[in-house]
């Protein structure tokens, strides 16, 4: 198998230095994205970097940002020393090909951003298999139709040196028996999930699981709740694998809460399926603690994004409680609104000062007991009929 040369990194270039290609196509949400994709390659681990924007119509089939977008693109990354050109759209094999060709200098599209920063994060055993199941599934559409290989020998985005993807030069059958297992060793993991979920049912625990878009604080109001310790930071996609406490709400009983990934815009679908073993804690959970960013100006399209992502694992249809974040930065008060039925529908908090809380955890037992008093009904409407005996 032909192998692609690896000097299309620029040898003198800086790894820590990457340009980032907007292009405006008159969608909604243009400067949002911007803002977004550069949160992202911060996380990434990228020191320097620089937007180049641009206004199209629609994507050119060959550069995707046409011929003389791409000259732009060259002398940019040469002023900015770049070794990395990462495009926040979605690229075809034969597009990332011929951009990369021209550049002389590796280019990511947005997909290949956010795997990488999922490669970087994942901390557990199942988290790791995930996540390089999705590289592998994303790779072999470029093996599939012509790309010749899987990785240079060097390393990844913002590092300056050691291994690159932890499979080189992967042919097509070593590439399928290499995701059939981790289907497999996923699978497994799954299976003990189901196990332990069934346990928590058989006690009649309410599972409440934390979803949100990425950086909305969802491990900072899980460490509120639970006082646990997970991982939380000020960057995109601080947390990928699931944690789960106990916890004792008054009223409530003990309570099995469970922090997961951050959602995010146009999520990579293979992302999506490799991470469903982890999201199943959502599709199983009694009640879905939807947290927002209160502070945000996006806030409605990324609570939107969730939803979209909710649907596809599918949880679209779980019981949820929206939970309105970071109230001290939006200059916001705690309250606790209900809906047009009386029921609890938002609360507003900040998970950082604790402010509304008490709120959030009284909604949490006010779902407990009208769980209970409809399992109780259920209960009593199963319960067959007896004749009186004489």
């Amino acid at each position: 198998m032909a192998e692609r040369k690896s000097e299309a990194l620029a040898p003198a270039a800086d790894p820590r230095a990457a340009l980032i290609v907007c292009l405006d196509f008159g969608d909604d949400g243009y400067d949002e994205s911007v803002e977004e994709v550069q949160r992202l390659v911060q996380s990434a681990g990228v020191l320097r970097h620089r937007v180049l924007g641009g206004r199209r119509s629609r994507p050119d089939p060959k550069f995707y940002a046409g011929s003389g977008k791409v000259g732009e693109i060259v002398r940019a990354a040469e002023e900015l020393n770049a070794a990395f050109v990462i495009f926040n759209h979605s690229l075809s094999p034969a597009q990332e090909r011929n951009v990369e060709k021209e550049l002389q200098r590796r280019v990511l599209d947005r997909t290949e951003l956010i795997l990488e920063i999922f490669a970087q994060r994942a901390q557990t055993s199942e988290g790791k298999l995930q996540v390089e199941l999705a590289r592998l599934e994303h790779l072999s559409t470029r093996l599939v139709r012509g790309w010749s290989h899987l990785e240079r020998q060097r390393g990844g985005l913002g590092k300056t040196g050691g291994p690159g993807e932890t499979q080189l030069e992967l042919d097509r059958r070593y590439l399928a028996q290499r995701v059939k297992t981790l289907k497999v060793k996923l699978e497994s993991l799954k299976r003990q999930r189901t196990v332990q979920r069934r346990a928590r049912a058989r006690g009649d625990v309410l599972s409440v699981s934390i979803v949100g878009y990425t950086n909305a604080g969802k491990s900072t109001l899980f460490n509120a709740l639970a006082r646990a310790k997970a991982y939380e930071a000020d960057q995109l996609f601080a947390t990928l694998d699931t944690t789960t406490r106990r916890i004792w709400i008054e009223a409530a009983g003990n309570v099995v809460v469970s922090d997961t990934v951050g959602f995010i815009r146009d999520l990579p679908h293979g992302l999506v399926a490799a991470f469903r073993a982890t999201l199943e804690e959502t599709v199983h959970a009694d009640l879905l603690l939807h947290v927002v960013d209160a502070s945000s100006p996006a806030r409605d399209e990324q609570a939107q994004a969730v939803d979209t992502v909710l649907a596809e694992i599918p949880a679209g249809e779980a019981p949820r409680l929206l939970v309105w974040n970071k109230i001290d930065a939006a200059g916001l008060a705690p309250r606790v609104e209900r809906d047009q039925y009386g029921r609890i529908s938002r609360v507003f908090v900040s998970a950082r000062t604790g402010a509304g809380l008490d709120g959030l955890r009284a909604a949490i037992a006010e779902f407990a007991r009208e769980r209970a008093a409809a399992r109780g009904a259920a209960a009593a409407q199963a319960q067959p009929l007896h004749p009186h005996s004489h």
